[in-house]
């Protein structure tokens, strides 16, 4: 299918295991297969465990196609935040990332969330392109942020 058909649903404990497979080898292709593997650590099994409610899976005939990993903040409370979003290669510009993220948004405003914040590489030009059309601000990179020379740029979108 075209990517943008597919049933959306929060994930749940038993889902880690095929996160952790698909950012393995959906990164695959631009990563060494070590920092695949490390890439996968960003994403552990308390998100599914704490976060499931306010992150989504976009599958189709059981096959995942993509995923958002997201919470509200405990602390900030007009903030929610994206942590990992993902989509599987064959699906990637077809909107299910856009769509994924406009389901978190409208779920951040429902729960009263006026921002959406989200951090990414300032390597990562696709990822602050993608941002940039969906509204984010970006702000300078921000050196040493994830520890030392991993400097990251903070994303940052105001909900209508």
């Amino acid at each position: 299918m075209n990517g943008v058909t597919d049933q959306l649903r929060h994930p749940g404990p038993e889902d880690h295991p095929n996160l952790v497979a698909a950012v393995r080898t959906w990164w695959g292709d631009s990563r060494t297969p070590e920092q695949a593997q490390a890439l996968s650590l960003l994403l552990p099994r308390l998100f599914l465990e704490h976060f499931a409610g306010t992150s989504l899976l976009a599958e189709e005939d059981g096959r995942l196609h993509g995923f958002l990993v997201g919470f509200h903040s405990q602390d900030h409370a007009a903030q929610a935040y994206i942590h990992f979003v993902g989509i599987d290669p064959e699906f990637r510009g077809r909107g299910l990332a856009r769509r994924l993220y406009e389901t978190f948004f409208a779920a951040a405003r429902a729960a009263g969330r006026t921002e959406v914040h989200a951090i990414t590489s300032p390597a990562n030009t696709n990822s602050i392109a993608f941002h940039t059309k969906l509204g984010f601000e970006v702000s300078a990179p921000q050196p040493d942020y994830d520890g030392p020379g991993e400097d990251r740029v903070h994303l940052r979108r105001v909900l209508a």
